[in-house]
């Protein structure tokens, strides 16, 4: 991975707060929060970068910031300021979080493909798993039929989901399998980032590790970049080529995953890496 070429994406100073905020805020906050005015800054300064064919892992607690950030980025949140861009999008020239609603649509079908912890986010429980993915194609423009069919089987087929069950709703699946569905669907369109936010929480175990299989699998396949978000560090440990450790809507620690297992510098990070072994 070359550090000369251009970003996937790149985030730049993002701040998601709820709340007006106080010349207090920068002072007073305990946690993210302002002790003086109550405001909550979700997300306080966030700057990152992926690059392509990276797995990018984000790593922390409930409430640090990661789900904010994927949200802000699926446009499902509205950023307070902070500027981002897509290399796949206008060249990486424009910020996505300043382009029209109809532009934001064209990017969320063609661009970024995203994956939630919970499929019914991401999924229609009672249309076909192929109807799921003919969706998201159509959405982008395609409208020829033989193609859809053919795209969805090859998708489904690549998540390790029988062609015989192409036409089945995902509301009869169990969770790994509707998540392996919901994998297919933000692949429909060769997006060049894949956004997967906190994708194996709630599975088994044997499950989790067939999901996190199917997920390297994938990125071999496709060579697509992936921002992934976990709470668990088991499962950056496996995938993830950089990490970036949050707390409190903040970024704390930054670094290869290697080295932030093997040397962590922040005592929240030594605590996280403690609990793993």
């Amino acid at each position: 991975m070359s550090r000369n070429e251009k970003p996937v994406l790149q985030v730049k100073n993002l701040f998601v707060r709820y709340g007006e905020g106080c010349p207090e805020c920068a002072t007073h906050l305990e946690k993210n929060r302002c002790t003086v005015c109550g405001t909550v800054w979700a997300a306080n300064d966030i700057s990152l970068e992926v690059f392509p064919g990276e797995v990018l892992g984000i790593v922390g607690e409930s409430g640090s910031g990661k789900s904010t950030l994927m949200q802000s980025l699926y446009f499902d949140i509205e950023p307070t300021s902070g500027q981002a861009y897509l290399n796949g999008y206008k060249d990486g020239e424009a910020d996505i979080w300043q382009v029209s609603a109809a532009e934001k649509r064209d990017i969320k079908n063609n661009v970024m493909g995203m994956v939630y912890q919970n499929p019914i986010r991401g999924l229609r429980m009672n249309y076909s798993a192929a109807s799921n993915i003919a969706e998201k194609i159509i959405a982008a423009g395609s409208r020829n039929a033989g193609q859809m069919t053919a795209r969805a089987e090859e998708l489904l087929q690549a998540v390790e989901i029988l062609t015989s069950r192409m036409g089945e709703a995902p509301k009869n699946f169990s969770g790994g399998m509707q998540q392996r569905v919901q994998i297919s669907k933000a692949l429909a369109n060769n997006p060049s980032i894949l956004l997967l936010d906190e994708v194996t929480t709630g599975l088994d175990l044997s499950v989790q590790a067939k999901v996190l299989d199917l997920i390297r699998k994938i990125k071999n396949q496709y060579g697509i970049s992936i921002l992934l978000v976990s709470h668990d560090l088991a499962v950056i440990r496996m995938l993830a080529d950089r990490t970036i450790v949050m707390l409190d809507g903040k970024i704390i620690e930054s670094g290869l995953t290697d080295q932030i297992l093997e040397d962590p510098q922040h005592a929240y990070t030594q605590q996280l890496v403690h609990s793993l072994l």
